[in-house]
């Protein structure tokens, strides 16, 4: 019998720096996190890529009055 892989942390932890812009339950996530709606979420994700920090980035720098 093949003996089973050990887990690690890693998958999860590259899984969580990314956000699908495809899951409900992920954009939901990020639009009650950040206050903004799920198209707004799913804008983000199409226009700077799957990466978390930079989504959560770029939806903090719609809501300023400055543009920045």
């Amino acid at each position: 019998m093949a003996k089973a892989k050990k887990q690690t942390a890693r998958g999860r932890k590259q899984d969580r720096a990314r956000v699908a812009g495809g899951q409900k339950y992920e954009v939901g996530y990020e639009a009650k996190k950040t206050g903004r709606s799920a198209s707004a979420v799913k804008k983000a994700v199409k226009k700077v890529g799957s990466s978390r920090k930079k989504v959560e980035r770029k939806l903090r720098r719609k809501g300023t009055p400055s543009g920045r």
